[in-house]
C-alpha cells in the first residue's frame, strides 16, 4: 500500500509539472490571443500557492494585472511581450530574447554553442519541432515543453512498471533544468525586467523562476522514491 501511495503521489504530481511547464511554454513562445488573455484571468492558481515565495509574488501580480481586463488588455500585453521577448526594444544595447546562447555566450548572439549542445539533446532524445515553428532549439519555450514531455514520459515509464525509465527521465530533467534553463534565466530576467512595463510579464518571471527552484525539490524527491520502489 505505501508504494502504491508513492506512485499515486508521484503520478499527480508528475501531471501537474507537464501541465505547467506546457503553461509557461506557451507564455514565451508569442503574444497572448484574447483566449489565453482570458483563461489565464479565470486560472486557478491556489494549488500552486506556497511553493516558492518568487512563485507566490509573480502570481499576485499576474492576477493584479489581469483584476480588470478590458477591451485593450491582450495589445498592452502584445506589445510588452514584442518589446522584450521579441526584441524589438532593448536596454542599453542588449535584447531580452529567450534564447540559451544569447545569454551564455560572450558574444551575446544566436546559434551558438548552447544552441548545438540543445539541438543535439533533443536529437538524442527524439524531439522534432512541428513545421513551422523556425525559432532556434535553444528557445526557452521549446525547452519548456521539452521538460513537460520528459515528465509525460517518466508518467508513462511509472505506469508500466518502469521504475529504472522513470527514474531516468527524472535525472534528464534534473540536469536540462540545472544546464538548460536556471544557467542562464537570471541574467535573461534582470535584461527582460528593464524593457518590460506591465506587471503582467513581471508577474511571469518571477512566477517561473519561483516554479523551477520549487521543481528542483520535486524532482530530487522524486529520484530518491523512484529508488526505493
Amino acid at each position: 500500500m505505501e508504494r502504491e501511495a508513492i506512485r499515486d503521489g508521484m503520478r499527480e504530481a508528475l501531471e501537474g509539472r507537464a501541465a505547467f511547464y506546457d503553461a509557461l511554454a506557451a507564455l514565451y513562445f508569442k503574444p497572448l490571443s484574447q483566449e489565453q488573455v482570458d483563461a489565464i484571468a479565470a486560472m486557478d492558481l491556489s494549488a500552486y500557492e506556497g511553493i516558492h515565495e518568487l512563485f507566490d509574488k509573480g502570481a499576485r501580480d499576474v492576477r493584479r494585472a489581469l483584476a480588470r481586463p478590458d477591451s485593450g488588455t491582450r495589445q498592452d500585453l502584445a506589445v510588452d511581450f514584442t518589446a522584450a521577448f521579441a526584441g524589438t526594444s532593448s536596454w542599453e544595447g542588449r535584447y531580452a530574447v529567450p534564447y540559451e546562447s544569447v545569454f551564455s555566450s560572450d558574444e551575446g548572439l544566436l546559434f551558438q554553442e548552447a544552441y548545438h549542445k540543445v539541438h543535439r539533446l533533443f536529437r538524442r532524445n527524439r524531439i522534432e519541432r512541428a513545421q513551422g515553428f523556425d525559432y532556434p532549439d535553444d528557445h526557452l519555450s521549446f525547452l519548456l515543453e521539452f521538460m513537460a514531455v520528459l515528465s509525460e514520459r517518466a508518467l508513462r515509464a511509472l505506469d508500466t512498471g518502469d521504475a529504472a525509465e522513470a527514474r531516468a527521465q527524472i535525472e534528464l530533467s534534473k540536469n536540462v533544468l540545472r544546464d538548460h534553463v536556471l544557467s542562464w534565466f537570471d541574467d535573461f530576467e534582470e535584461l527582460a525586467l528593464h524593457i518590460l512595463k506591465t506587471p503582467f510579464y513581471r508577474g511571469v518571471l518571477s512566477m517561473s523562476k519561483g516554479f523551477f527552484l520549487f521543481d528542483v525539490e520535486v524532482l530530487d524527491e522524486m529520484g530518491e522514491e523512484l529508488a526505493s520502489l
